[in-house]
């Protein structure tokens, strides 16, 4: 394991174990937990090391990923808004954007969220963007924008007439000035995870000016990435999974029935298969999307059982809110939604039916 995948579980063993049910509902905790992130250095894991990252290779990442999900769902899903913005800006032909952002972020000097989710959307896009002099006029709706008071700014995608999208940093406040609108939501109620603060973001004539754009990209880019990263998701399922099996282990110690323990062996094994093939399809060029989908489901259905065998297990305290069973549950909801698509939506009702 790298030094820094050893220092992150140290840190989330001591520091975020204790109180990943606060950290589900509480900002200031989330806030704090990903300063503690931060303090490590790992908050821009891809970046090279010359922008202060560490240069991740994608399987030690992809471990990172799955061992945040593992304690908390609130921190990987915070966290990840902004390795995906770094992971946008380290991609960039703006230099300068670069060399204002990326030596920031790795400690969490500057953080950034993104909003572009909404180019999934099939119809007429909901924010739209328009060339004029110096840069682009942005109007209409980002649907979801996670990370209000924690984030400084944030990428949005905004669709162009001939259906190009482009991407820019804009401030992730509410402002009126000569520069335009930026009006956002009250936190959303979600299921798990509300101290994420996520919003609806509205702007109104607002001025994106070409030093502020990250990049233009193709119709039809949202899909292609979409396809290209079907797989890299699966590690947070994966680790909602582990989260249930942790429960479910300390369980088995404290009551002793044995076939809480038979039921642990059975869902580790299955796990530890799980990550494995899909190691393997990441490997492999020649795997259809179709498959890519079908071992992301079985990681989402991986994440539901071992989570509501936490829950069963747990028995009645598993009806409190602030149990850790019943928080792990709502996550395996929140996981088996995200980033989804038609194909993957199709795969994961066929885990179910």
């Amino acid at each position: 394991m790298s030094n820094f995948l050893q220092q992150t579980e140290a840190y989330l063993q001591t520091s975020i174990t204790p109180i990943a049910n606060e950290i589900d509902s509480s900002s200031s905790r989330l806030q704090d937990a990903l300063e503690g992130l931060g303090n490590l250095g790992v908050l821009a894991l891809r970046v090279p090391q010359r922008w202060g990252g560490k240069q991740a290779s994608a399987e030690n990442f992809a471990q990172f990923q799955e061992l945040i999900a593992r304690y908390s769902g609130a921190l990987a899903f915070l966290q990840t808004q902004h390795q995906s913005a770094a992971g946008m800006l380290m991609q960039s032909s703006n230099t300068e954007l670069q060399e204002v952002y990326l030596p920031q972020m790795s400690h969490g000097k500057i953080k950034v969220g993104v909003g572009f989710s909404q180019l999934r959307r099939s119809g007429k896009p909901t924010i739209v963007a328009k060339e004029v002099s110096g840069g682009y006029e942005l109007n209409g709706n980002v649907p979801w924008v996670t990370g209000w008071t924690i984030f400084k700014d944030f990428i949005i995608a905004a669709t162009l007439p001939d259906g190009r999208a482009v991407f820019g940093v804009v401030p992730f406040e509410n402002l009126n000035t000569s520069q335009g609108e930026i009006k956002l939501s009250s936190p959303m109620s979600l299921c798990a995870m509300t101290s994420t603060n996520t919003v609806t973001a509205t702007l109104n004539q607002w001025f994106l000016p070409s030093e502020k754009v990250v990049s233009l990209k193709p119709v039809g880019w949202i899909a292609e990435n979409d396809q290209k990263n079907a797989l890299k998701a699966s590690f947070f399922a994966l680790g909602c999974a582990r989260a249930g099996l942790d429960i479910l282990e300390k369980t088995f110690q404290k009551k002793g029935f044995t076939f809480i323990g038979e039921t642990v062996n059975i869902l580790t094994e299955e796990l530890n298969q799980c990550r494995r093939k899909i190691q393997h399809a990441q490997q492999n060029s020649t795997l259809s999307l179709a498959e890519k989908y079908q071992l992301r489901a079985w990681a989402i259905h991986l994440a539901v059982r071992c989570s509501h065998g936490a829950v069963i297990a747990s028995s009645g305290a598993a009806n409190l809110s602030q149990h850790h069973a019943q928080r792990v549950y709502r996550e395996a909801l929140v996981y088996s939604i995200s980033g989804q698509t038609k194909g993957l939506m199709e795969a994961s009702l066929n885990t179910v039916n």
